[in-house]
């Protein structure tokens, strides 16, 4: 069984920033790519932020030059930096991982989500 664990979610004025952490533990073999969503209230998820096991990344526009997706691989974790925060990165943010089996298999996770509220 493998989890995904966020933490670092919580209050912020615009402006500030937050850092968001993500760990997986279980049965692991690797983990491949991984990621930030986030779901708004009222809209759909979104895509935020992935980076690879090599460590390349891409962003949403909208947080672009903003938030910054790194990982730590020898401890399964995943972050999101999250700078110059507005109003609207209000949403509850989930971590996504790609993350290979004992049977040699690829499987989707998923966290429970943190939420980020973001006040002006």
């Amino acid at each position: 069984q493998v989890q995904l664990v966020e933490s670092g979610g919580g209050l912020a004025q615009a402006g500030e920033s937050l850092t968001l952490s993500c760990e997986a533990s279980g049965r692991i073999i690797a983990i491949n790519a991984m990621a930030w969503h986030r779901r708004a209230p009222g809209k759909q998820r979104e895509l935020v932020a992935t980076i690879t096991f090599e460590g390349r990344t891409t962003y949403t526009d909208s947080v672009k030059g903003r938030f910054n997706i790194s990982r730590e691989n020898a401890e399964n974790t995943v972050y999101l930096q999250m700078n110059s925060l507005k109003t609207d990165d209000t949403a509850v943010y989930y971590c996504y991982a790609d993350i290979s089996g004992y049977d040699q298999s690829e499987y989707d996770y998923w966290g429970r989500g943190t939420q980020v509220t973001v006040s002006s």
